[in-house]
């Protein structure tokens, strides 16, 4: 299956990122991807940055947005995972998070971001509370956004959980999480389908890495959409796929040293 990392850019006005995010899921279903990834809080707008407060926000206008975006997607037949705030319980801020809408319209899941930043603490989000995946044409996905780069164990339960992919959105991609994207796709034999803002993009483009740690595809920084295959039976994957991740799920449980110690070290 194809996939799409997309640049929109992210403003206070939820209108004009929603027409944005729509432009790019159709480019993206021009181009033959049955998913479209969006940053972290893309058609909401970033806390501080975009939202000056939460009594003020506008939940009425990302409403309609969100419905406008699940139409198209059915229209379209794609899924999309699209970076806004969720509202959650009225005592609490509400929650990061990272929208997935299925191909036949409607809110498949929601990923709340479970490590949040020191800033983000103080009355801006409520952290989740677990992992989530979901599957699209027999390939299953995990999600994290921003910061959780710097949690590798979340990376590494989502390998458990047997992902082919996680989808990773953030408002910017430094060369710190560009390395990070790197090793967490290498070390889990993933694919990570990383998005950023069109205005980040200078700093770090989205891009898709493969379970090898190498990019598969990038956006040019000016760039708006970045499409690859993901395909567990492309032979440029085999050493990652079918050697590499079971040996060090076996390494992880330990058999095969205990093996080792009783036998001398012979096969």
């Amino acid at each position: 299956m194809k996939i799409a990392v997309c640049q929109s850019p992210v403003t206070a006005d939820i209108a004009g990122n929603g027409l944005a995010i729509r432009k790019l899921i159709g480019e993206a279903a021009d181009k033959g991807a049955r998913l479209a990834v969006f940053c972290e809080t893309a058609l909401s707008g970033f806390a501080k940055d975009h939202v000056l407060s939460w009594s003020s926000f506008d939940w009425c206008a990302l409403d309609r947005e969100m419905e406008s975006t699940a139409a198209l997607c059915r229209e379209r037949g794609i899924f999309a995972a699209v970076g806004a705030v969720h509202r959650g319980a009225a005592d609490r801020p509400p929650h990061n998070s990272l929208h997935v809408f299925s191909d036949e319209g409607g809110e498949l899941l929601r990923y709340d971001k479970r490590f949040l930043s020191n800033s983000e603490l103080q009355g801006w989000y409520t952290p989740g509370d677990g992992p989530v995946t979901f599957s699209v044409d027999g390939y299953l996905f995990g999600c994290a956004i921003c910061i959780e780069t710097q949690f590798p164990e979340l990376f590494i339960d989502y390998e458990g959980l047997g992902v082919d992919a996680v989808l990773f959105a953030s408002m910017s991609l430094p060369p710190f999480f560009q390395t990070s994207t790197l090793a967490h796709a290498g070390h889990n034999c993933v694919w990570i389908a990383a998005a950023t803002c069109a205005e980040a993009a200078g700093e770090g483009p989205s891009g898709i890495a493969g379970p090898d740690g190498t990019w598969v595809a990038q956006c040019a920084p000016g760039g708006r959409l970045a499409v690859a295959e993901i395909d567990r039976s492309d032979p440029a994957f085999d050493i990652a796929l079918n050697r590499a991740r079971p040996w060090r799920a076996a390494a992880r449980k330990g058999d095969i040293y205990r093996t080792a110690m009783m036998t001398g070290g012979k096969a």
